[in-house]
């Protein structure tokens, strides 16, 4: 089910900004029961980044209640929200007034297999490199060709993610991912202030070390500084966390840190 500006259709015009240009944000969250998981987290987000680019935000009442008229009887499902500036005429002025298109979709949760959150995930590493932009870093914004791209360097199914560098050599995430490495008694994860996206999921795993007093720092990690890591996880609304198993000729063990930041999600909630 699709709802664009709160009716059921799965059309947007031509003259959307959205489609035209990228020019929105959106978020993906779980749907479990009738419930929207991080519900606050996630609309706050929404919210930021659509402030960032100067796009007024719909209701959060709105947002929610539609979310929840498209999820449906569904037990557990995905919903991707998005927000774009709306229609306007040809060029990159932005229209006046704004008037923005908001949709809300259904997906079916996505199925891995059982032994990618028991045993870890193959990763890769990317070919392309994500450029500097510290205007965007951080917002999820609509223009993703360069998560489209590395996306598409591999089609082998047994590997579950790739991993990608700034153009300095900086690990930032994975395609659709954040990334956490353990080092010793603390946790570190990626610096995005000049590029990247800062999920949800990546939020919620800072907090809840930060309840439980264990270190948590951002910082520049450079890939030669993951190899060496004791852990590596992969985390985002959908994966929950994920341990990287084998990233090149790098093998790790199932570790126990992964298995306590899982259940640090389970237990917080929102």
């Amino acid at each position: 089910m699709i709802l664009v500006n709160g009716v059921a259709i799965d059309t947007i015009p031509a003259s959307d900004r959205g489609f035209a240009y990228g020019d929105g944000v959106f978020r993906t969250l779980v749907v479990r029961d009738g419930q929207p998981r991080a519900w606050r987290r996630q609309f706050g987000k929404l919210a930021f980044d659509a402030h960032a680019l100067g796009i007024p935000c719909p209701e959060e009442a709105l947002l929610r209640e539609e979310t929840r008229q498209v999820a449906g009887e569904e037990r557990s499902c995905a919903v991707r929200i998005v927000v774009t500036r709306g229609s306007g005429p040809r060029g990159y002025a932005s229209p006046a007034p704004v008037r923005p298109m908001r949709s809300v979709s259904r997906s079916p949760f996505p199925q891995h297999p059982a032994e990618w959150i028991e045993r870890g995930v193959t990763a890769r590493v990317c070919a392309l490199r994500l450029g500097w932009q510290p205007a965007l870093a951080g917002i999820k914004h609509l223009n993703r060709l360069e998560n489209v791209l590395a996306r598409a360097e591999w089609d082998d199914p047994g590997i579950a993610e790739g991993l990608l560098q700034d153009c300095a050599g900086n690990v930032i995430g994975g395609t659709m991912s954040n990334v956490f490495v353990v080092e010793g008694e603390r946790i570190a994860t990626p610096d995005l202030s000049q590029c990247g996206v800062a999920g949800v999921t990546r939020d919620r795993v800072m907090d809840g070390a930060r309840r439980r007093r264990v270190a948590c720092v951002v910082e520049r990690i450079s890939l030669e500084r993951l190899l060496a890591a004791q852990e590596v996880m992969l985390v985002n609304s959908l994966i929950g966390v994920w341990q990287v198993r084998r990233l090149g000729g790098r093998a790790w063990d199932p570790g126990t840190v992964t298995a306590q930041v899982r259940r640090w999600l389970d237990e917080d909630g929102d």
